[in-house]
């Protein structure tokens, strides 16, 4: 069994184990256990009552959280050459099209998204296998493939983040960096939870949000009320 740091010992009793926190509660909690000596993520773990091996119970959305993720984003903006210069004024790190596609083939992935227009889709194709188990294949229902790819670009740069169930029915995201102000991070939390309450499926039964926890990185989970998140 791994041994317990003494920063985690004493974080763990902080935390009432018997309680459910509201969300703010809970935010200003995890700043106050977080011991790491760099900006830890923040995280919000979402278990819904769906059954993902149903398709229509998978859910999935994008939503821009209203004060970013504290990430540095490097974008990959693959398009033609008469979207080049759209796609460097807004931002994007790398922009080209072939020369990134073999880079990508040979193992290069210093990114974190991908955006592209939908007349080179039919080239990237042959990419999904690479980009797609690591959630970078650019996808017209996540908005990265678009005509409007500066919109796209800086969307990404200002907190655009993806959420999905996993196989288990749980949403895994980051809300922001420890060094937020906790009311950045209520209204980043509050803006994703939202987002997950409104992609609830038509097909579900029962209880949708079953349980919420947030941490930190390294830090132990502190259980949310999902009674203190109805009115959002």
């Amino acid at each position: 069994m791994k041994k317990l740091s003494k920063n985690y010992k004493k974080a763990l009793e902080k935390i009432d184990k018997n309680k459910e926190y509201s969300l703010l509660e809970a935010i200003n909690l995890v700043k106050e256990i977080t011991f790491t000596k760099f900006d830890a993520s923040v995280d919000l773990v979402i278990q819904l009552g769906v059954d993902p091996r149903k398709a229509n119970q998978v859910v999935r959305g994008v939503v821009v959280l209203p004060h970013g993720t504290g990430k540095k984003i490097r974008v990959l903006a693959l398009c033609s050459p008469d979207k080049e210069k759209e796609a460097i004024e807004a931002g994007a790190e790398y922009v080209g099209l072939d020369e990134y596609i073999e880079k990508i083939k040979n193992g290069w992935l210093d990114f974190e998204a991908v955006v592209a227009t939908p007349n080179v889709m039919p080239k990237i194709g042959a990419l999904g296998k690479i980009l797609g188990p690591r959630g970078l294949m650019p996808n017209p229902k996540t908005g990265t493939v678009t005509q409007d790819i500066a919109k796209a670009i800086k969307d990404l740069k200002s907190g655009k983040i993806e959420f999905k169930t996993d196989k288990y029915g749980i949403v895994h995201s980051s809300i922001g960096k420890v060094s937020f102000p906790s009311e950045h991070l209520y209204e980043n939390a509050t803006e994703l939870l939202s987002a997950i309450i409104k992609a609830k499926p038509t097909t579900t039964k029962g209880t949708y949000l079953k349980s919420i926890y947030l941490s930190s990185t390294m830090s132990p989970s502190i259980k949310v009320s999902t009674k203190s998140i109805t009115n959002i």
